[in-house]
């Protein structure tokens, strides 16, 4: 059983090396480990650099992001989230809240996910945020960069999610049953200079954490991303050429009974006097994953914090808070 202590108030996001995490010397891997696990305990936040995704890969897809974004508004609402019955497609200004006590925040994003026919088994059943994406026309090479680049991000994840059990001291593979189909929801966004409209505290992202398993963030170079360390301080995560950040959500605090921190972050109003552009990829596991206490972290008297759940449980249950709404099927 790991030992709890209290984390320590960071000062920094730390950047870590990824390249010894594919070393065949088990030695290695759990050096990297055991930097990833000082990380997750105290802000639950760090950088991942040499990761495997070439850095021509990593300007594409941002060059593709402003190219989506600069499209006029008419025909970015024709594949405007509400026409879709996954969560998929054009999210416009304004439409989410990630803070609920802020204004709605100042982005607009384009979200998709694993492209599901109409006959997969998951879709046929009903399963909530599986099916078909919405692609835009008369972008040529943006569907293929997009796919391209969520299958090397799902690659990353499965990566990190064995490096997540190694360094909670428990098989590499303890996570792989859930990850033979993840979801990965990829997440265009684009926060525009600030408004001079915008209302009281009314951000580019208002202070949240992530649903889910791991997040990968790819910035661009104006920044704007603020991670809150344990004593209430507000640290920025400066963007760093060919890295991710990368954040655990909250299933990674109810797998390890509160070890691995699920952090606030935010992105402040972006007073840059330039467009600002970022892609999210949010990594979990299968919808019917189970998620509890690893065994590892169990408390030795009494039970974990958190009652069992499924990952597509507690998704709904995020989505209906940030959006006011049921997840839709």
């Amino acid at each position: 059983m790991i030992l709890y202590t209290p984390p320590h108030a960071a000062r920094e996001i730390p950047v870590i090396d990824l390249a010894d995490s594919f070393s065949p010397e088990l030695a290695r891997r759990e050096a990297v480990a055991w930097k990833i696990h000082q990380a997750c305990r105290d802000t639950g936040f760090f950088y991942v650099a040499n990761h495997g995704i070439p850095s021509d890969v990593l300007a594409a897809q941002l060059d593709e992001a402003r190219r989506f974004f600069a499209q006029p508004l008419e025909a970015k609402m024709r594949i405007a989230m509400a026409h879709s019955p996954c969560h998929r497609g054009y999210d416009p200004m304004r439409s989410q809240t990630l803070d609920v006590d802020s204004p709605a925040d100042l982005k607009e994003g384009f979200q998709f996910a694993r492209d599901l026919a109409a006959d997969h088994p998951l879709v046929v059943s009903g399963v909530p945020n599986h099916g078909p994406n919405q692609w835009p026309d008369g972008l040529p090479g943006f569907h293929e960069q997009m796919v391209d680049y969520q299958a090397r991000v799902i690659a990353l994840g499965r990566h990190l999610m064995r490096c997540l059990a190694l360094s909670l001291e428990l098989p590499e593979s303890y996570f792989d049953a859930g990850l033979a189909e993840p979801m990965c929801s990829v997440r265009l966004l684009h926060y525009p200079p600030h408004p001079a409209d915008a209302g009281f505290n009314q951000l580019g992202a208002g202070a949240h954490t992530d649903w889910g398993a791991i997040t990968l963030l790819l910035q661009d170079d104006c920044g704007g991303l603020e991670v809150r360390n344990s004593d209430g301080v507000w640290l920025r995560a400066t963007p760093i050429p060919d890295t991710f950040v990368v954040n655990l959500g909250d299933m990674v605090r109810r797998w390890t009974n509160n070890l691995y921190q699920s952090t606030l972050h935010r992105v402040m109003n972006n007073t840059s006097g330039r467009d600002r552009y970022s892609v999210a990829s949010f990594f979990n596991p299968e919808h019917f994953t189970r998620v509890e206490c690893v065994p590892t972290c169990r408390p030795a008297d009494g039970e974990p914090d958190y009652a069992p759940c499924t990952v597509g449980e507690h998704i709904a249950e995020m989505f209906r808070l940030t959006y006011g709404k049921p997840a839709m099927a």
